[in-house]
């Protein structure tokens, strides 16, 4: 299998700062996934290791979450289909206007009563891909595997934390920290606004 952690630092994927991931929490390493997304033969690589990992599961639909999940749904069942000899389709979910998920283009019906591989970059608390998960769900199809390519909290992101098995590429305790646990060492690292979502907490910060 791809060192994948080794891939994305090559790719210039992995940085270091001050930085706000998606679930709100502080972070000092940031995965920037639109770094190595331009790189069509990483993705497939990384992507190929993601199908190896789950061939066995007899998957009839990949779905990640738009924008970087679309990609990286594409490639896994692309590979899928190749290792397997099945036709493996791919769809991705869609944020609504409040912020969840919602699978649009008649992608729920695709992948109603469906065996679901549904496939996420990186996972820190778990928040973001579970409106995914809620999204599939609600469709009625059935996931039999949720996969990772980075599992940045590996102790709190498990298959008791969605009810479903959980496997990953890479499984890297990165520290995160809340709001009111930020040290003063991070504290000093003027927040990142082009990585994350600095910008939108600044803004919302300054009010």
């Amino acid at each position: 299998m791809e060192d994948v952690m080794q891939i994305l630092k090559d790719a210039s994927a992995i940085v270091e700062g001050h930085f706000i991931g998606a679930s709100g929490r502080h972070l000092p390493v940031y995965i920037n996934k639109d770094a190595w997304l331009l790189h069509t033969q990483l993705v497939s690589r990384i992507c190929r290791s993601l199908a190896e990992i789950n061939k066995d599961l007899n998957i009839d639909v990949v779905v990640g979450p738009a924008v970087g999940g679309v990609v990286i749904s594409q490639w896994t069942a692309f590979h899928l289909s190749e290792i397997t000899g099945k036709e493996v389709l791919s769809v991705f979910t869609e944020k609504t206007p409040e912020g969840g998920q919602v699978l649009k283009r008649n992608y729920d019906k695709v992948v109603s009563g469906k065996r679901i591989l549904a496939v996420e970059d990186t996972v820190t608390t778990g928040g973001s891909v579970r409106k995914t998960i809620d999204a599939i769900n609600s469709a009625g199809g059935n996931i039999v595997q949720l996969s990772l390519i980075v599992n940045r909290n590996p102790k709190e992101v498990t298959a008791d934390t969605f009810g479903m098995p959980v496997n990953a590429l890479a499984e890297i305790d990165m520290e995160s920290y809340d709001e009111s646990e930020v040290p003063e060492w991070l504290k000093a690292i003027p927040i990142n606004t082009t990585y994350g979502h600095g910008a939108k907490y600044l803004k919302e910060h300054a009010q």
